[in-house]
């Protein structure tokens, strides 16, 4: 736990130190960078630590605020959301050092490079929180740092309008979590999170939590209809921001929705909601995907279908809960949170790949990038093993996650009666003509993008 307090710290540090470094572009970028690789070895360890079966740790402060105290803590959920935020926080660190030197003659990148190591101490924050008040101060501080990362180039339109549906839509999401917490405060007379996890509710009480929690970490996630944010921001934002928020920060709504769905009694109608939730975004997302000429947008509405189909298999292991099957729950939720990681892997590759395009042709039109395999033999490579391992193909990494989530729904389907069993099989090919369509997407991204002539000359 330590190891994460020096982790946090040592990203504030070098974020403060690349500000005061802001006269020397690549002198900031590397302190700002160095920083986050150093916070990355002092906070994978205890994270692994609580994963091999290590005890769960806490930090209790009382802090001079008039609610809430300073409550930190680390456990399994916590730890496994903390690997791919400093895995993916690392190389898009990295990455981004160099990637932003191409703005140096202009702009300053001091305050980037600050913002971009606070908003990853913020969500290390968000994740190690264990009351509402930290949560909810670490959230908006996360929420306005990002916003001022996806507005980098706040003097083009495109970033600037970008920006601000972000951060309206960050602070819708801020007021129905602080509505929710101060429900969950009400029930329990204090903040604490240790105080939540005792049921205090169900029926209407409970729906109405979930709700709250739905609006207020789905927007964060993307979940439709709330994602109006994330096709703007993504591609709005410098190619290594693109790459954090796609891959991390918006995992961090469903870690939300995880965190709040401990304190409760689990509800028979969880399962199902989330199913037709997922199902329903999962297809909106990547149908908007398939016919995106901007490389960017079209990686944005894909992370829209991959929250899908996070949910279905978290759905899938909800409904196996109530229903008493241990081993469908069991590959609902492995599937579900194995594709978390997966996808931070795939994306973060894509969108890192999509930032070289941009720099080395010069567009994110795939109608312009044609033959970009000949040209930029390396990014092309690397772009078309993410766009395989994104499309959930064989043998790459989604494909095992998606698999585990169709084995939960066959399980869930042959131990059922019938109505149930059929529900399960109209899952099964929702989630099906996701792969169907996702495959559709990144066939059109590689033809296009990688092989085909260019169809426009500019």
């Amino acid at each position: 736990m330590n190891g994460l307090v020096a982790a946090v710290a040592l990203l504030l540090a070098t974020g403060l130190l690349a500000l005061a470094t802001n006269r020397w572009a690549r002198l900031a970028s590397a302190v700002a960078a160095s920083g986050v690789v150093g916070a990355t070895v002092l906070g994978v360890g205890p994270a692994l630590s609580v994963l091999r079966g290590g005890a769960a740790q806490q930090i209790h402060l009382a802090w001079a605020v008039p609610v809430g105290a300073l409550r930190l803590g680390i456990d399994p959920l916590t730890a496994f959301f903390l690997l791919p935020l400093f895995g993916l926080g690392s190389l898009c660190a990295i990455y981004g050092a160099s990637y932003m030197q191409s703005f140096a003659p202009r702009r300053a990148l001091g305050p980037p490079a600050f913002f971009f190591n606070l908003t990853l101490a913020a969500m290390v924050v968000v994740l190690l929180a264990r009351d509402a008040v930290v949560f909810l101060l670490a959230w908006e501080v996360m929420t306005i740092a990002s916003y001022l990362l996806v507005s980098f180039e706040h003097e083009q339109p495109e970033a600037s309008r970008a920006g601000w549906i972000y951060l309206i839509a960050g602070h819708v999401g801020v007021a129905c979590l602080l509505a929710l917490f101060l429900v969950l405060g009400r029930w329990a007379g204090e903040f604490g999170f240790a105080a939540f996890a005792v049921p205090r509710a169900a029926g209407v009480s409970a729906a109405l939590v979930l709700a709250l929690a739905g609006v207020g970490f789905g927007i964060k996630a993307g979940i439709v209809p709330l994602h109006v944010w994330l096709p703007e921001a993504h591609a709005a934002a410098p190619s290594h921001v693109s790459a954090l928020m796609s891959g991390v920060l918006i995992k961090l709504g469903l870690y939300g929705i995880l965190r709040v769905s401990t304190f409760l009694q689990p509800q028979a109608w969880w399962g199902p909601a989330m199913i037709v939730v997922g199902i329903g975004g999962g297809l909106v997302g990547i149908s908007l995907a398939v016919y995106q000429r901007d490389l960017k947008r079209a990686l944005a509405y894909s992370s829209i279908e991959n929250m899908g189909i996070i949910l279905v298999g978290l759905g899938t292991g909800f409904w196996g809960l109530s229903h008493g099957h241990g081993h469908v729950a069991a590959l609902g939720i492995c599937g579900a949170l194995l594709h978390v990681w997966n996808h931070a892997v795939a994306k973060g590759l894509l969108f890192l790949s999509a930032g070289s395009v941009l720099h080395g042709a010069g567009s994110r039109d795939l109608e312009r990038l044609g033959g970009l395999l000949r040209r930029m033999p390396w990014t092309g490579s690397l772009t078309l093993l993410g766009a395989v391992a994104i499309a959930g193909l064989p043998p790459l990494n989604a494909f095992a996650s998606e698999w585990l989530i169709y084995l939960g729904l066959f399980r869930g389907g042959m131990g059922s009666g019938a109505k149930s069993s059929l529900l399960l099989l109209f899952v099964s090919a929702g989630l099906a003509t996701m792969g169907v369509l996702a495959a559709l997407c990144f066939v059109r991204l590689v033809g296009v993008g990688l092989h085909a002539m260019a169809l426009v000359l500019g």
